[in-house]
C-alpha cells in the first residue's frame, strides 16, 4: 500500500493553518505546515510533497515570490503549487497562475469544498511517492 499523499501547507495564520491541517489529516493526507518561506525552505530540505498549498500573503517573502522561487529550482520546480488566498480577485487569480502556481483556492473554505479540491487537483498530478 502507497503511502498517502504528502501535502506542505505554507500559512502564517495559525488558526487557518492548524483547520487545514484537520481537515486533511482527517481525509487521510500526511501534511506538514510552515508559517513562513523561510519554514518551507527548511521543510523541502528533507522532505518532497506531493502538494504545497500557497498562502499568498506571507511575512517576509511572499507566496507568489517564494512559489516563483520554487519554480527556478529544478528540485522544486515539478512540485505543484496552490495558492490560498482570503482575495478572491480575478486579479490574485492570475498573479498567482503567472508566478507558477497550478491552482487557486479562496478562503474561506468548507471542509467539504476544500477536501474536494484537493482530492481534485491530486487526481491530476503524478504521485511523487518514494
Amino acid at each position: 500500500m502507497s503511502n498517502p499523499p504528502l501535502i506542505l501547507i505554507v500559512e502564517d495564520n495559525e488558526g487557518s493553518l492548524m483547520l487545514a491541517t484537520v481537515m486533511l489529516e482527517n481525509e487521510g493526507f500526511q501534511v506538514v505546515g510552515a508559517g513562513s518561506a523561510e519554514e518551507a525552505r527548511d521543510v523541502l530540505a528533507t522532505k518532497t510533497p506531493d502538494l504545497i498549498l500557497m498562502d499568498i500573503q506571507l511575512p517576509g517573502m511572499d507566496g507568489l515570490e517564494f512559489t516563483k522561487e520554487l519554480k527556478a529550482d529544478s528540485d522544486t520546480a515539478a512540485i505543484p503549487v496552490i495558492a490560498l488566498t482570503a482575495q478572491p480577485m480575478p486579479l490574485y487569480e492570475r498573479a498567482a497562475r503567472a508566478a507558477g502556481c497550478e491552482g487557486f483556492i479562496a478562503k474561506p473554505w468548507t471542509p467539504e469544498s476544500f477536501s474536494r479540491e484537493i482530492r481534485a487537483f491530486l487526481s491530476t498530478v503524478s504521485p511523487r511517492n518514494q
